[in-house]
C-alpha cells in the first residue's frame, strides 16, 4: 500500500459530510475505502476525498445516486481506456454530464434571481412598514 491512507472522520472533516453520509455512498458503492485498517476502520485515499467532493458538487445540482454513479464510472473507464473508439465513447458521455451540469446551473441561477427578487421585496415592504407606521392614522 503505497498510498497514504487516512481515516474516515478526518475524511469527514475535509470534505464537509457526515459520517452517516460518508457511509450511505460507501453503501451505494459511489466511494469504497481503499483499505481497512487492522482494527477494521475505514481507510480512505486522497483519491477517494476527490471522489467524495466530486459526489457532494453533483448534489446541489439534483443529479440522482444513478446519474453520480454513471458520471464516476465513466471517469473510472476513462483512466483506464486505451482504445481510441472507446475512449471517444467515454468523452461523448462526460461531455453529456457536462451540459446537464451546465442546465442546472442556468436553473439555480434562476431559482436564486427569483429568491433575491422577492428578498428585495420583502426589504422594500420592511423599509415602508417602519417608515410609513408613524404617518398613518
Amino acid at each position: 500500500m503505497g498510498a497514504q491512507h487516512i481515516q474516515i472522520g478526518e475524511v469527514a472533516e475535509r470534505t464537509g459530510l457526515s459520517l452517516r453520509t460518508i457511509r450511505y455512498y460507501e453503501e451505494m458503492g459511489l466511494v469504497v475505502p481503499d483499505a481497512r485498517s487492522t482494527g477494521g476502520f475505514r481507510l480512505y485515499t486522497e483519491a477517494d476525498v476527490a471522489r467524495l467532493q466530486l459526489v457532494k458538487r453533483m448534489k446541489p445540482l439534483d443529479f440522482t445516486l444513478e446519474e453520480t454513479r454513471d458520471l464516476l464510472e465513466v471517469r473510472d473507464a476513462l483512466e483506464a481506456a486505451e482504445d481510441e473508439d472507446v475512449r471517444d465513447a467515454l468523452v461523448a458521455r462526460l461531455q453529456g454530464f457536462q451540459e446537464a451540469a451546465q442546465a442546472r446551473v442556468a436553473a439555480v441561477r434562476s431559482q436564486l434571481a427569483i429568491a433575491e427578487g422577492f428578498a428585495e421585496d420583502l426589504a422594500r415592504e420592511l423599509t415602508r412598514q417602519r417608515g410609513g407606521a408613524g404617518s398613518q392614522g
